[in-house]
């Protein structure tokens, strides 16, 4: 991996654990992230309209994933601003990180294609779930339910089926794109409108549940008055995105930008403590550098 591609991807790990560090310290909702959404849509714009043809060109399946995907992005951004109002972000960041990984893994089990899951991916599982374990310890041995069964904690595994749902979705959208007429515009082309479209149905979706819930429709309005913060992180989010994007043209195997990634999981944690001032139990660290042993395990192997 290049030099260049270090780089992008650090950038990349460090914007995305920034994002959700000034959204952990908005104390976030719904409402929160629709000023997100709408923050994508007005930096991806002027790519959708460069880029019109390949907007039109998109093939009524892949309309039909954009709805989906917007769905999960919803289910995410809401489920992520309730574990972060709930509890630390050093424990619920690393949780939300790295556990969509068990939700695919389980998905495509129950799909019965097992023989895409090898030795590596579930070695790097049993790491990732012992890693989970230690997160919310503060000490050895603290074994208790009340570390686990909590609101926190649940949100942020609610918040990782819903990156797995979208993830999944983009997946075989970007994959129905490359592999029609769109894809001889490029990849990167492709990848950026999709990005745009994505951003729409994510700021849609977020729009009814912010005016369809009580208590998300009750702060609606304050995150539009003063929407900066959002405004910062919607930049951030998309920003991330983009950078990644141009880092695999740097790299012979994307598994290892996938790997290089999950550098933001020990940095989302070190903020939490660092910045926000949250607990800095032995077991945190020791579960956070488990979890991230485990992902590149299963990105590398």
């Amino acid at each position: 991996m290049s030099g260049t591609a270090v780089v992008l991807i650090l950038i990349s790990a460090l914007l995305h654990a920034s994002w959700n560090l000034v959204g952990k310290r908005q104390n976030p909702n719904a409402p929160f992230f629709l000023v997100t959404a709408l923050a994508g849509c007005a930096v991806l714009a002027p790519v959708a309209a460069l880029w019109w043809d390949t907007l039109v060109a998109f093939a009524p399946e892949v309309w039909h994933l954009v709805a989906v995907t917007g769905l999960f992005q919803c289910l995410y951004y809401a489920a992520l601003a309730g574990s972060y109002r709930a509890g630390d972000m050093s424990i619920a960041y690393p949780l939300a990180r790295s556990s969509p990984l068990l939700v695919v893994t389980a998905t495509v089990l129950v799909l019965g294609r097992g023989d895409q899951v090898g030795w590596g991916c579930v070695a790097g599982i049993v790491l990732v779930v012992a890693g989970a374990f230690l997160l919310p310890m503060r000490r050895f041995g603290d074994l208790r339910l009340s570390n686990y069964l909590n609101r926190s904690c649940g949100l942020a595994l609610l918040a990782a089926v819903g990156t797995a749902g979208y993830s999944m979705l983009d997946d075989e959208a970007l994959r129905l794109l490359r592999d029609g007429p769109t894809g001889e515009l490029g990849s990167i082309r492709v990848t950026l409108v999709y990005a745009f479209v994505e951003a729409v149905s994510s700021a849609l979706w977020l729009a009814l549940w912010s005016l369809v819930a009580p208590a998300e429709r009750r702060t609606l309005a304050l995150a539009l008055r003063r929407p900066a913060w959002g405004l910062v992180a919607g930049v951030f989010i998309y920003a991330t995105y983009v950078l990644v994007l141009i880092s695999m043209a740097y790299v012979d195997n994307v598994s290892y930008v996938v790997a290089f990634r999950q550098v933001s999981i020990p940095l989302g944690a070190l903020l939490g403590v660092v910045v926000l001032g949250e607990a800095a139990h032995l077991p945190k660290f020791a579960g956070v550098a488990i979890v991230f042993a485990g992902l590149l395990l299963v990105a590398l192997i």
